[in-house]
């Protein structure tokens, strides 16, 4: 049954473009641009079908001219518009093959070879600004440590300053930061306040350097000084005494100007160390290695050793260089214990395990210097300076003696003066040290 009115069909509707248009004319062309489009119909009458019909009315009867999209092109007179899609081709060349592909096989060209010699050369700009930072954060860390409290500026009287650097190193029996249990586990002692357990010039030059112990029971003429804390200056009394106790007198600035009174020698730096410091630095570094020529025991200092190479922490250390009841030569032996010790620690300090380690390195470097008291003036490279002149003599490339003596008075040990005036016109020359000590 036919929906259609009486004489009517699907084909006499009327003149329309098309099947299902109401309009009298066929309608402008639509054309998606994705769409590639043939050849176009030329105007005509249409039949149902799609036939050529009637031509379309011209532009502005009421159906605007739309644009032609023929072979891509003619996007409102923009004629090199194309989308790539009127060839069939997506996001590249035709086939989704390179350009510069003759196989035809997908892919994008050859990546070009990396460029070695800019990397190596980034590469090392990267790695010395990394060691230029750490260099330069790792001196200011270990600058602000130093514990500059001695100002040698209060010592009066001074000899005119020699050639070369002069170093006045100090072993003190100072307790400081120790508990009960410290001071039992290292054989110290609980007496208060501070005296020297040893005393040692190094002498810093082009001819050699040279490491002088100085007894504590050496005597010498107190000096006129100014009071490091009142500021008053004490007149000379022509009064003997032990050198350390000049240091228990009035501390470091009182046996800095009895030191250069006595032998005419300027001490340009002072370094000081505690029994608590000299064992931590020794602990820090991983032990010393030291070679003991005779075994000794000494109740006093808590000392037990036997003969032979060993490595020493610094329980044993603090105890190999302080014991001196052990000995025949007493002190003197001592001080040549001092110096040995001091040296091979020296030498460990500086090996390229330690220095070039950042896990041993720290340890070591904030356990020496939270331990050392320094002068004022004093800055890391002269702290530096002494101890690779300490590794110099330790290798044999300097001279270790104590300060020569020709006898003793009531306990005290006698300086032998001409000796000494040898010694220091040559330190002061910085000339090679010929003369012998004991």
């Amino acid at each position: 049954m036919n929906d259609w009115p009486e004489g009517w069909s699907d084909n006499n509707r009327g003149p329309r473009y098309g099947r299902g248009s109401a309009g009298a004319q066929p309608e402008g062309a639509r054309v998606m641009r994705q769409v590639q489009r043939g050849p176009a119909v030329p105007p005509g009458p249409r039949s149902a079908y799609g036939d050529p019909g009637p031509a379309a009315p011209p532009h502005g009867a009421g159906v605007p001219q739309q644009p032609s999209y023929v072979d891509g092109r003619g996007h409102d007179g923009y004629g090199d518009y194309d989308s790539g899609y009127n060839t069939g081709q997506v996001y590249g060349s035709p086939g989704g093959r390179g350009p510069d592909d003759p196989t035809g096989t997908p892919g994008r060209g050859p990546r070009p070879a990396p460029n070695w010699r800019r990397r190596i050369k980034w590469t090392a700009i990267t790695v010395a600004t990394v060691l230029v930072v750490t260099s330069v954060a790792t001196y200011f860390w270990a600058d602000s440590k130093l514990r500059r409290e001695v100002d040698l500026s209060k010592v009066i009287d001074r000899p005119e300053a020699g050639d070369g650097t002069n170093y006045l190193i100090v072993g003190s029996d100072s307790r400081e930061g120790m508990s009960k249990d410290d001071e039992k586990k290292l054989h110290t002692g609980g007496a208060p306040g501070k005296r020297t357990d040893s005393m040692m010039i190094l002498h810093v030059g082009d001819n050699g350097d040279t490491l002088i112990s100085l007894p504590r029971d050496s005597d010498v003429v107190v000096p006129s000084y100014q009071g490091s804390t009142s500021g008053k200056v004490y007149p000379a009394q022509g009064r003997h005494a032990k050198l350390n106790a000049t240091y228990a007198e009035d501390g470091p600035t009182l046996l800095v100007r009895a030191i250069e009174s006595n032998t005419g020698l300027h001490i340009d730096h002072y370094v000081e160390i505690g029994f608590q410091g000299f064992a931590n630095i020794v602990d820090a570094v991983g032990g010393v290695d030291i070679d003991i020529d005779k075994g000794f025991k000494d109740k006093w200092s808590g000392a037990d050793f036997k003969s032979g190479k060993q490595t020493l922490n610094g329980q044993q250390a603090l105890a190999f260089v302080r014991t001196r009841h052990a000995f025949a030569a007493s002190d003197l032996q001592r001080t040549k214990n001092q110096q040995k010790f001091l040296a091979a620690l020296a030498h460990q300090v500086a090996t390229p395990s330690t220095l070039l380690n950042p896990f041993k390195f720290y340890p070591v470097t904030g356990a020496g210097l939270d331990s050392l008291i320094v002068d004022k003036d004093m800055s890391l490279w002269d702290l530096a300076s002494m101890f690779w002149a300490m590794k110099g003599v330790n290798s044999g490339d300097g001279t270790s003696m104590n300060m020569p003596i020709s006898g003793s008075t009531g306990g005290n040990l006698v300086w032998d003066k001409t000796k000494v005036k040898t010694l220091v016109d040559q330190l002061n020359n910085d000339e090679k040290v010929t003369v012998s000590g004991n």
